[in-house]
């Protein structure tokens, strides 16, 4: 089992400190170790962190870090160590490869001397990141790959090969509140088959790791690794998602009953405004019509949710009316003579003349179907992105 903890403060504008401890536990062994951290700003491009530690590996030492260029920086180390007096010395450079990778090289000399390069890509869906590490006495190749499934779950794989390590790790977590998430890890190598069990809250993490045989079984670790994906898919599926999206919509007829009484005043505002838009938008949309350039034939705008269970239900229909404004109307107003439509980005469109926020507190998209030179296309928006139409990838 183990387990860590942080906790940072900021004391002044330039300075900051940070304390913090660790404690590990394995069969009858253990130990542990607390640390304290002061780190100052020296200027936009460089800082300084004094550091102490004490427990099993007590050390004093010094780091600076500094920008080097918009792509790239160094950091570097000093540690003495309380226990025998050695000292540390290390060295790292990072530069940016790409918008979304960056590489480093690291250099440790000391009782252990070390190089390690690596590389770490981060994507709006997927990391990785892999190293390699070459030793006086040692060598370790690692490498990691993580895909998010949603905002709040994501899968991982882990695989580590060296001089005294082979394991492979699998698993997946779901974040289950903003500063919590949990994760179950399976886990083969040489020293046995485990399922891990952790808990990330803030800067402090708790691992309990599970040790289920020390021998490499295939069928044994067949078996440690479907039963219990099995057993979560099965939970996720009848037991989990269904109370998930029943708390969901319990929220969301709360926030509707609250806000009620501002959405229907809206609402009103928004059909006197379509009102006085009306004539305009109707004749833009008969020349349209004519010079067979874009007409806007249906345009939705509201709950996300609600739009994307469009033809589910009766159910789904109720909740599609009361959280969702048709803006056809003020959307062909808003087409240009040339036979164009666009929304600037970073704009909330319920402030667009003609609409008004039907669902307030909820994630809103728009949704647009129109025609343009006989054909019909499609597409939808989050509600502070760009539109631009027509385009040739909404064709249906």
């Amino acid at each position: 089992m183990a387990m860590t903890s942080e906790v940072q403060s900021q004391i002044s504008k330039n300075n900051a400190i940070a304390i913090g401890g660790n404690m590990a536990v394995n069969g009858n062994s253990g130990g542990g170790a607390a640390s304290a951290v002061f780190r100052h700003q020296i200027s936009p491009a460089a800082s300084v962190e004094f550091m102490a530690a004490a427990g099993l590996r007590a050390l004093v030492g010094v780091q600076t870090s500094r920008q080097l260029s918009s792509h790239s920086n160094a950091t570097m180390a000093l540690a003495i160590s309380l226990r025998d007096g050695s000292l540390n010395l290390s060295n790292s450079w990072t530069r940016q490869l790409t918008e979304t990778a960056n590489g480093n090289i690291q250099l440790a000399v000391g009782p252990e001397s070390s190089i390690a390069v690596g590389w770490q890509k981060k994507e709006e869906k997927m990391s990785a990141a892999g190293e390699v590490k070459f030793g006086t006495s040692s060598f370790l190749a690692s490498a990691q790959y993580t895909h998010r499934f949603s905002s709040k779950s994501h899968g991982r794989i882990v695989g580590k090969v060296g001089s005294t390590t082979l394991e492979l790790e699998v698993g997946g977590g779901r974040k289950i509140s903003n500063f919590s998430t949990v994760r179950m890890l399976y886990s083969i190598g040489i020293q046995g088959i485990f399922w891990k069990f952790e808990l990330h809250r803030g800067g402090q993490k708790l691992i309990i790791p599970i040790l289920l045989s020390r021998h490499l079984n295939p069928v044994f670790a067949t078996g440690a690794f479907i039963l219990p994906t099995s057993l979560y898919f099965v939970l996720k599926k009848f037991v989990f998602k269904p109370y998930y999206l029943k708390r969901e919509k319990l929220k969301a007829l709360e926030n509707v009953e609250k806000t009620s009484a501002k959405v229907q005043e809206a609402r009103a505002a928004a059909e006197k405004a379509q009102k006085l838009l009306q004539n305009v938008a109707n004749r833009k949309r008969n020349r349209q019509l004519e010079t067979n350039g874009l007409v806007i034939t249906r345009a939705l705008y509201g709950n996300r949710i609600a739009l994307s269970r469009n033809d589910e239900s009766r159910e789904t229909q109720h909740e599609l009316t009361s959280q969702v404004l048709d803006v056809t109307l003020p959307l062909n107003f808003l087409v240009s003579e040339s036979g164009q439509l666009k929304l600037h980005e970073g704009v909330k469109k319920s402030g667009i003349m003609g609409f008004c926020d039907p669902c307030p507190g909820e994630p809103k998209q728009l949704h647009v179907e129109y025609t343009y030179r006989d054909g019909r296309y499609q597409v939808v928006v989050d509600d502070y992105a760009e539109l631009l139409i027509p385009q040739e990838s909404h064709i249906i």
